[in-house]
């Protein structure tokens, strides 16, 4: 027999197995000795009484032991010799499609303009301490993609796009912890992601795959309105039966380079903004009722969004990428920009909480830069980008204010400490941001503060800029066979192409496509 059960814990009793055995035991009115195992379903934080509390839902086992599940690489094949799929990009959208391919018994090729994850950090550390930024390896651009090295928060309303499940149990599979099948919120870590990424590389090897690193596409090979392959660093060629077009929301080369070749891209709707950083026990004290927080919960978190009014226009302003226990990075992709985001090692066990606070932008509103058409968008990213450079020193150090001053117009005297490694700078963000981002954030954050008492404070400093939440560029394709309307065997896939937003949404959009090229490759 199996039940299951709803349980409302104290986090001390949440990780004890005994009690938990009890408590099911109770609400069956049966001796403890007769359930043979409890298996997690799903947890949660319930901190809305005056005690936080974890649910739990539980399947409890009376008289019998839960049957092991397949593994899902026990379905993958030997795929040497099959037909190539050419994979631009190695993030998420681009390794699960890989192994979705490998598992429908066709052979990806993957190209990605970045370094393996081992070599990446090189690059990571020469922006972090000495302001250089590679246009091809940091934050954004290498292996596993922007998300290895930005946090690894797993989290995705996108329930309607493909399995979650199995893209969860993937990750498993490939090194990540099993709490992640269990937890509302999963999170792996930017400490731990990494090598889940590389056995995932291995995987995709070990069964006839091909990954080739430092290899930036700067062609499409398209004949007769149909895409036979790429060429890389201007000299090699690659051909394929399909291409998956993967390459993340910050390739802006690979947008240009669409445009050049009169494949069709669409302006999207996207957003902008800043950091904001506060103390962590601030936000455990709001969140928990409590400071120091139980030893037993994880760092608390917040999610705020807000509307506000401006020259007729409605606009959502909202936290996003909400990072506790976390640290600020800088995610710059070329000289002379700064770029902010934020990520949180396993644990959480920082002294900070960050998040994205950003304002939504709508194409409409883009008017100063129509000339650049499609473009705009980019042209409006980067010159707030350069901006927030020009305001520095030339080095990755960003500029900054107390949020209380961002809001009454004025610089900080001074700043508090910070999560942000190459360091901050004073300056008058509400000047250096475009007014109406500015007029509006100012306008969010003071209603955040309504809703989350001790939110609005001296303390917490706003950081610029938070510009990558997603591309405002789409590239479209067919809602039912995900091909490019124009151009036969391209499929556009994941971030980069606008139909994603995080690590498991691109997943699932990369298992989507896969499905979808088999469909076409294998009838």
């Amino acid at each position: 027999m199996v039940k299951e059960l709803e349980l409302k814990l104290l986090p001390a009793e949440a990780s004890d197995f005994d009690i938990i055995r009890l408590r099911c035991a109770a609400l069956l009115s049966l001796p403890p000795k007769q359930i043979s195992d409890v298996v997690p379903l799903r947890r949660s934080i319930d901190a809305r009484g005056r005690q936080p509390l974890i649910l739990l839902r539980v399947a409890v086992y009376v008289g019998e032991k839960p049957n092991a599940e397949p593994s899902h690489l026990s379905n993958f094949k030997r795929v040497d010799d099959k037909k190539r799929v050419l994979i631009v990009g190695a993030g998420p959208a681009g390794y699960f499609a890989a192994l979705q391919l490998i598992e429908l018994g066709l052979k990806p090729v993957i190209v990605d303009r970045g370094k393996d994850v081992r070599d990446r950090r090189r690059d990571l550390r020469a922006i972090q301490q000495f302001g250089e930024v590679n246009p091809n390896s940091n934050y954004c651009f290498g292996e596993g993609g922007a998300g290895t090295y930005s946090d690894g928060k797993l989290y995705t309303r996108s329930h309607k796009r493909g399995s979650i499940k199995k893209a969860l149990e993937l990750l498993v599979e490939h090194g990540a912890s099993s709490d992640i099948l269990v937890d509302a919120h999963p999170h792996i870590g930017s400490n731990k992601l990494p090598q889940v990424v590389a056995n995932i590389r291995n995987t995709i090897l070990n069964h006839g795959g091909e990954i080739h690193f430092n290899s930036l596409v700067t062609d499409f090979i398209v004949e007769k309105n149909a895409i036979k392959g790429v060429v890389v660093n201007d000299k090699e060629e690659y051909l394929a039966d399909a291409v998956i077009l993967a390459t993340g929301h910050s390739a802006r080369d690979i947008y240009y380079l669409l445009d050049k070749k009169k494949i069709l891209i669409e302006a999207k709707p996207f957003a902008l903004g800043v950091r904001i950083e506060h103390r962590q026990e601030l936000i455990d004290s709001i969140q928990y009722r409590q400071s120091p927080r139980d030893e037993n919960l994880s760092a608390s978190s917040y999610s705020l969004v807000c509307q506000t009014n401006l020259n007729g226009r409605q606009r959502g302003v909202f936290s996003f990428c909400m990072c506790p226990g976390g640290l600020i990075v800088p995610a710059s992709t070329a000289p002379g920009e700064i770029v902010v985001n934020g990520m949180s090692m396993s644990r959480r066990d920082s002294a900070y909480a960050n998040s994205g606070t950003v304002v939504a932008i709508e194409p409409e509103d883009l008017g100063p830069f129509a000339s650049h058409g499609v473009f705009a968008g980019l042209a409006f990213q980067q010159q707030v980008e350069q901006a927030m450079f020009n305001a520095g020193d030339g080095s990755q150090k960003a500029p900054a204010q107390r949020l209380t001053d961002f809001v009454a117009g004025k610089i900080s005297a001074s700043l508090p400490s910070t999560s942000y490694i190459p360091g901050l700078i004073s300056a008058p963000m509400h000047q250096l941001l475009p007014a109406d981002i500015s007029t509006r954030l100012r306008q969010g954050v003071q209603q955040f503060g309504k809703m989350m008492k001790g939110y609005f404070t001296e303390e917490a400093i706003v950081v610029g800029t938070e510009s990558r939440t997603s591309s405002p560029i789409r590239i479209p394709r067919d809602r039912d066979t995900y091909m490019h309307p124009q151009i036969d065997r391209l499929f556009p896939c994941g971030e980069g192409a606008g139909y994603a937003g995080g690590i498991i949404s691109a997943a699932m959009d990369g298992q989507n496509v896969a499905n979808a090229v088999a469909q076409l490759l294998m009838k």
